[in-house]
């Protein structure tokens, strides 16, 4: 039996490829961000401890117009690291959207295929030693089944970068949804509906609650595919971290990483005592649900995942031989901002959450540019004097607490 909101999604998709984009402006920057960018893939997927060397076989599984294709492909580039990325996805306007970005930059690691992520199985494509399946999930008529899809070609010892739309930081968006299903319903052709859509934002109300919600602004800076995506998606199901994490265990997957992992701690932000005694009593993934339903802002859920059982493979920070790397920051300059207490505001989306750093932070940051190792960081500070004892503390230290941030992390060796 077809189903109209998969034909709705088809035709959104063909008609608007998403996100928005101009292979024009290839040339003056790269999309970057998460899940999938490299750094973080040897990090959280492979405990760096996959050789730089070996071969990377990449899936992006609902490939749209080409952000992850391209940021993979074109780190793998920048680094001469081998292996291919196979962009995957059923649209034809948006394969040759990510298609002309991939032949402006003129990559020769990407492979396209068009077709649904539910026709993997028995397709012949893979195995994969990384999967992106990026706001996709949500929109499947069966979710379970698009995730068990995946796995079905996942490679032994791989994993995935996923997201998914998260209720709490979407207040208000399905309230719109709601309004325009009225005066812009599914049936009508997609740019009529997204004229009715810009007509009705224009006039909402300032009580209406999307109004109020300053996270969520792909209708106003997307273009018509964002608005589109929105507003006028058919299918749209957003999940809490509990019922994120059911859905991973369905399918025979843990967590390996929240995207960033600080955020999903409510102990960092919440300073009472009392309540701390509280939260100290709750797990891991009952944390994670705290720290969401508490804030109210997080929109999407980033996550790093691998087979359950799968041999768990820490980042090695005690190795000396490690090398650090710092994921878009550099460290000199990142050295000269800290402040004079030690402790950087991060803010997360409004969230402002302080994070201590040791004393030998800013020593030990300027030296961070992912070719020193730790060892010999180390060897520069001992020559300047610094103990190799009070080194190994504050570089414990610091590796704790930028991790929890995402932006410190291991390369590949």
């Amino acid at each position: 039996m077809s189903d109209p909101a998969d034909a709705a999604l088809a035709a959104q998709y063909e008609a608007y490829p998403y996100p928005q984009r101009d292979p024009r402006d290839e040339a003056k920057r790269l999309v970057v961000g998460s899940p999938s960018h490299l750094r973080e893939v040897d990090h959280w997927i492979f405990g760096a401890g996959r050789p730089a060397a070996a071969p990377l076989r990449a899936l992006v599984a609902g490939g749209g117009s080409g952000d992850a294709t391209v940021m993979i492909a074109q780190q793998m580039t920048d680094q001469a690291r081998s292996g291919t990325v196979t962009w995957l996805d059923r649209s034809a306007g948006a394969r040759k959207v990510a298609g002309a970005r991939v032949a402006a930059r003129g990559l020769s690691n990407v492979v396209f295929e068009e077709g649904s992520i539910l026709d993997l199985p028995g397709s012949g494509l893979g195995p994969f030693d990384y999967i992106d399946c990026c706001g996709v999930l949500h929109h499947l008529p069966d979710p379970l089944a698009g995730l068990q899809a995946l796995v079905s070609v996942l490679a032994p010892g791989g994993g995935m970068g996923l997201m998914v739309y998260a209720p709490h930081g979407r207040t208000g968006v399905y309230m719109m949804q709601d309004a325009l299903r009225l005066v812009a319903p599914a049936d009508l052709p997609p740019a009529q509906r997204v004229e009715i859509a810009k007509r009705l934002w224009r006039q909402a109300p300032d009580t209406a609650w999307l109004r109020r919600n300053p996270w969520i602004t792909d209708h106003v800076q997307g273009g018509d595919a964002g608005l589109y995506d929105l507003l006028l998606n058919p299918r749209d199901l957003a999940y809490t971290v509990p019922q994120f994490a059911a859905l991973l265990d369905a399918a025979g997957l843990e967590i390996r990483c929240l995207v960033e992992p600080l955020r999903y701690d409510p102990e960092a932000y919440f300073t009472d005592p009392r309540l701390r005694e509280r939260i100290a009593g709750l797990d891991a993934a009952q944390r994670a649900a705290l720290a969401e339903a508490a804030c109210g802002n997080m929109g999407i859920h980033i996550a790093y995942v691998v087979r359950k059982g799968q041999a768990p493979q820490a980042p090695p920070w005690e190795d000396p031989a490690a090398v650090p790397v710092l994921r878009e920051l550099d460290g000199a300059k990142v050295a000269g901002q800290i402040p004079p207490d030690g402790v950087l505001r991060i803010a997360f989306d409004g969230l402002k959450v302080p994070l201590p750093l040791p004393r030998l932070a800013a020593a030990i940051l300027a030296r961070v540019d992912g070719r020193r190792s730790m060892g010999a960081i180390g060897d520069e500070l001992a020559a300047n004097g610094v103990s190799r004892e009070a080194f190994a503390r504050d570089f414990a230290t610091l590796a704790r607490q930028m991790e929890r941030v995402n932006r410190m992390l291991l390369a590949a060796p």
